[in-house]
């Protein structure tokens, strides 16, 4: 599931780098923004926010972007950039090898775990896996940094090895090895946070600081003790619980330089920069791309602080991965608030609370009208992930949103109850459904995690809808003419929404790629281009206490 949906993704980056590829300053700008927090995330987490955190990433886009010309294949970008930030992080560990690394400066850097767990929120067992990364040595959580985002849905296996060096056999061998490792840095995390007096007087000399040492020792304890053994709740698997967790957001003020590192733009040149590349970095010009810009010289700014972190998740237990009862299939809206005396919206668009079935996979699909685009913007930036009851997005403005499924029945399967569209002001259009598959179709034998199809497999069991709730796609589009808020309402069966403000051209694309290209169906046109074009399941003109009261049949 993991390597359809990143596969997908990749394409929809395929026009970009082309564009960039080609010297277009604002596709240069795009790629630069949409990548910098996945390569942030790997840096950090390998490096745990030392000091260094902020050069390896400069270097990597450095040379990314230096380059990007000899770049053949753009669906292997992905691959490609995460294999050049490994080889960073692995040079400078060479470089620092000779003499340690100054442990006091590690401690005065922004702790990486300490971020992961602030600004994502991360509470009980997510809080406890984020924290015993500090306790890996330097080989494993550069590791733990590609398998984090592995799990999380954000690279495929095959990038993980190919990004080590290694075939996906071994990687395989070796991340069963660390999850073992991850598990002992866990129970150290757990045991420290209680209350054992045996531990208390062990540690008593202890400067606080995690080290190869302290972990051997108060492991040893953890073996032979009955009070720190005897766990107070299941422990949950640490790849379920890190299921479509969110990269963790740059910090406020981050610089990325891109000015040749002081070099002038001879020596640039002199050195192997693409003319083009170059002359995109040296216009003077400001390209603003959500909260964050490249400007003049090439520095890349984050200028916009985050939006607030998302509500905090309860940490999920071993008991919460048994099958719920399904929620009810139409749970009662909110009564809506009187009509304003001033103006009463006008109801448009059709109503589809019919399941419809799977078209032929092999058929293309009809044409896709296009609408007017005046631009985006979104609460949750380029891309909000929303794993959690209670989180939402906002999106305003005029134009195509995509918003993709990820089901996870291997952490939590049974009754999901469906996401929602409140506070509409303006029309919003069900307008494609893409991504290469629909949720119920069959992926694989079993064999991947239990899946058989998206949606789950008789060994993890199935996420079941609501009865009259159209069969998602992996890549469902929406148009927006005005404002509305997409509320996330997992309840029951786990699942997570990535929410991207795109394009008629992307949302194009996407449906038009299929099996001939490897896909198991082309995607599905929705949109008439009036406005008796269908409107999405569960949406409402009203903002409700609960989101999830909001009725299946939309009247809008």
């Amino acid at each position: 599931m993991t390597h359809e949906r990143t596969d997908v993704e990749g394409r929809q980056w395929r026009s970009t780098i082309a564009a960039a590829q080609a010297g277009d300053r604002q596709a240069l700008d795009e790629l630069v923004s949409g990548w910098l927090p996945l390569v942030y995330n790997i840096v950090g987490r390998a490096l745990n926010g030392h000091a260094d955190v902020d050069d390896v990433v400069q270097d990597t886009m450095l040379r990314a972007v230096d380059n990007l010309g000899s770049l053949r294949d753009p669906d292997s970008f992905r691959s490609w950039l995460v294999a050049i930030a490994m080889r960073q992080i692995r040079d400078r560990a060479r470089r620092r090898q000779p003499d340690r690394l100054d442990e006091s400066a590690t401690h005065e850097a922004a702790d990486f775990a300490e971020l992961t767990v602030l600004r994502l929120q991360l509470e009980g067992q997510r809080r406890e896996v984020a924290e015993a990364a500090r306790w890996l040595d330097d080989e494993d959580r550069q590791l733990l940094s590609l398998w984090w985002l592995e799990v999380a849905g954000e690279l495929t296996r095959r990038e993980l090895a190919s990004a080590v060096g290694i075939s996906r056999r071994h990687a395989a061998v070796r991340v069963q090895r660390l999850k073992e490792r991850v598990e002992t840095a866990r129970g150290i995390v757990r045991a420290l946070d209680g209350a054992c007096p045996e531990l208390r007087e062990l540690t008593a000399r202890w400067n606080g600081r995690p080290d190869s040492v302290w972990r051997k020792r108060l492991a040893r304890h953890l073996r032979g003790c009955g009070y720190c053994g005897d766990a107070r709740e299941s422990v949950v698997p640490a790849e379920r619980l890190l299921v479509g967790i969110a990269l963790v957001p740059l910090p406020v003020g981050f610089t990325l330089s891109l000015a040749f590192g002081g070099k002038t733009a001879v020596a640039a040149t002199s050195v192997g920069w693409s003319a083009k590349v170059l002359g995109a970095l040296t216009k003077p010009a400001v390209a603003m791309t959500a909260g964050a810009s490249i400007v003049a010289g090439g520095a890349y700014v984050v200028t916009q602080p985050p939006d607030d972190p998302p509500p905090r998740a309860a940490a999920p237990t071993a008991a919460s991965t048994a099958r719920p009862p399904s929620p009810s299939a139409s749970a009662s809206p909110t009564p809506s608030p009187s009509p304003s005396p001033t103006k009463k919206p006008e109801l448009y668009g059709t109503v589809v609370d019919a399941v419809d079935t799977a078209p032929d996979p092999n058929t293309p699909p009809g044409a896709l009208p296009h609408r007017p685009e005046s631009g985006i913007t979104s609460t949750g930036g380029r891309q909000a992930v929303m794993q959690h009851r209670g989180e939402s997005v906002t999106l305003s403005g005029q134009g195509y949103v995509l918003v993709r499924w990820q089901i996870a029945p291997d952490d939590r399967s049974g009754g999901l109850a469906m996401p929602t569209w409140t506070g509409l002001k303006g029309k919003l259009f069900h307008v494609a459904s893409g991504g290469g598959r629909r949720m119920d179709d069959v992926i694989g034998d079993g064999s991947d995690r239990g899946y058989v199809t998206g949606m789950g497999g008789p060994d993890i069991g199935y996420t079941v809808l609501p009865d009259g709730t159209q069969q998602m796609w992996q890549n469902e589009y929406f148009y927006v003419d005005g404002t509305v808020t997409l509320n996330q309402n997992e309840r029951g069966a786990s699942y997570g929404l990535t929410v991207f403000p795109s394009s008629w051209d992307k949302a194009n694309e996407d449906v038009r790629y299929g099996p001939p290209q490897g896909a198991i169906r082309y995607g599905l046109v929705r949109d008439n281009g009036k406005d008796t074009a269908p409107v999405p399941q569960y949406v409402t003109r009203t903002t409700p206490a609960d989101p999830a009261t909001v009725a299946q049949r939309s009247r809008v």
